[in-house]
């Protein structure tokens, strides 16, 4: 072969990849592998002090749910305390033109066992002035007391509360409306219901997810 560069000899040079580049590629592929299994162990440790991995336990095992109150029927709360009819003194008095109503009502709630006080016409400012069925009249305490006993037996009448009512009886005052008390039985049924133990609301936890 001629030319200006000639090989002799029987022995020629054998071409191989330099072994320094396979190494690189090694080192650069486990450099890579280190560094990500650095930054997912950060992720965790970030995750761990953040509690964002309690939360995502949470609501995957599904523990996550607040819990709130909700009312139901249970135990009874005692009645108030009301007094008994002997404990009551009424004033019936009549405001119409009809005679004798204030002695036959007078005498039939004597006979349930309320006691009487005075007995005879209405006093002028409610004397003739009276349209409906009639007033159960009492000072502020009776309001709560007194007042829903008697009304027991005239549930068509009027409530008021006077603060310048003397005493603590209570004036029963005949309306022009006025036909009768309350049928015994009813007025015993009504007087039951309102010395009956009251239900009281409790509470229950429930999950609300």
């Amino acid at each position: 072969m001629g030319g200006q560069y000639r090989i002799t000899g029987d022995k020629y040079p054998r071409m191989r990849r330099p072994r320094r580049r396979g190494r690189l590629v090694v080192l650069s592929a486990a450099s890579a592998a280190v560094l990500g299994m650095l930054g997912w162990g950060t992720l965790q440790l970030i995750d761990v002090f953040t509690g964002n991995g309690d939360k995502a336990a949470a609501v995957a095992s599904g523990t996550g749910c607040r819990t709130k109150a909700a009312p139901s029927p249970s135990a009874s709360r005692p009645a108030a305390a009301l007094p008994e009819p002997g404990a009551i003194t009424v004033n019936v008095l009549n405001a119409t033109t009809r005679a004798g109503l204030a002695k036959k009502t007078a005498d039939e709630l004597k006979k349930r066992g309320f006691r009487i006080g005075d007995v005879g016409n209405a006093p002028e400012r409610y004397d003739k002035k009276v349209k409906g069925a009639g007033i159960l009249l009492g000072p502020a305490a009776a309001l709560k007391t007194s007042l829903p006993v008697l009304a027991a037996q005239f549930p068509a009448a009027e409530r008021r509360t006077d603060a310048a009512h003397a005493g603590a009886a209570v004036d029963l005052i005949i309306g022009d409306a006025f036909t009768s008390l309350a049928t015994r039985p009813a007025a015993d049924k009504a007087l039951a219901a309102l010395t009956a133990p009251e239900p009281a609301p409790t509470t229950k936890k429930e999950k609300a997810c």
